[in-house]
């Protein structure tokens, strides 16, 4: 855990110093093309459940979290999980991001404070996470910026697949899976397979 804690803040230091510019750009763009904050703050299930603001650029217009009930009929996913491939609340640079996985960038610093790790399974918004049985024990671990879910098909997976996914990390994690994962990642994300 020390070899991963030590992975995870030079790890996310490094990488918040070569995206600087392009964070920079970004939140340029958000500012300059709808009104709102540049990042949103959500609270999520970390380690065992512990709740923490995960952060995320801002990628609706602003007020979209009230609007989701409204559109909860038209939820393409199952579960624990509100996924909806064309949804309207979704800005045009928040659709690039997105599509990019630009929109998790700031999650770097909250892998830098020890809330999230470079690799785990995804933190769930705290409303949705109030779940019990096998997959509680996904929130034995710090949760992840990227994991098994992300590099298998993200948003294209239905909730017991990702359920799934975890569980298996959960049990057979190690540092040669992590890194496996990380490197999976990068394909993952320049062909944005399940990214919407």
């Amino acid at each position: 855990m020390l070899v991963k804690r030590f992975i995870d803040v030079v790890g996310s230091l490094a990488l918040l110093l070569l995206t600087a510019p392009l964070i920079t750009v970004i939140g340029v763009a958000i500012a300059a093309t709808s009104p709102g904050g540049v990042l949103f703050r959500q609270a999520r299930a970390g380690h065992n459940g512990r709740p923490f603001k995960m952060l995320k650029f801002r990628t609706m217009r602003a007020g979209a979290d009230a609007q989701r009930d409204a559109l909860a009929a038209c939820n393409e996913t199952n579960g624990h999980l509100f996924k909806l491939r064309d949804d309207p609340r979704i800005t045009p640079v928040g659709r690039l991001l997105r599509r990019l996985s630009l929109d998790e960038l700031p999650q770097l610093i909250n892998v830098l404070r020890g809330e999230m790790s470079l690799v785990g399974p995804r933190p769930l918004p705290l409303n949705d996470s109030d779940y019990t049985g096998p997959a509680r024990a996904r929130l034995s671990v710090l949760p992840g910026l990227t994991g098994l879910w992300q590099i298998s098909g993200r948003s294209d997976l239905p909730w017991e697949d990702m359920v799934r996914l975890d569980l298996h990390y959960v049990k057979h994690r190690s540092l040669g899976l992590d890194l496996a994962i990380l490197v999976r990642t990068i394909p993952a994300v320049l062909t944005a397979r399940g990214a919407h």
